[in-house]
């Protein structure tokens, strides 16, 4: 018979405790305190993320910002300081007709 994971060298009994017995208080304890530590990691790690989702924020709130600004101070120059039409090169024309 295969075992729980489909090991075909363990069977689906081993390993499985039938008395709760079997457990003394100090590994309780331990499992209880192991428990704790990773409780408080997750914690951690919980608002280190929820501190970099805020600086991620105000970096693309003020990405948005300067691009904001950016397009404006475009915009502004633009309208004060008009660009006049390109005008073609004579020679380019010369050529394109001579086909």
């Amino acid at each position: 018979m295969s075992g729980p994971n489909g090991d075909p060298h363990i069977s689906a009994d081993d390993g499985i405790i039938e008395d709760e017995d079997e457990f003394s208080e100090e590994e309780y304890a331990a499992i209880d305190s192991m428990l704790d530590q990773i409780s408080s990691c997750l914690d951690d790690i919980e608002e280190k993320n929820d501190s970099l989702n805020g600086k991620l924020h105000e970096l693309l709130e003020s990405n948005r910002q300067a691009r904001r600004e950016f397009r404006q101070q475009l915009s502004d120059e633009e309208h004060t300081h008009p660009h006049p039409p390109e005008e073609e090169d004579p020679a380019s024309r010369d050529t394109q007709t001579q086909d």
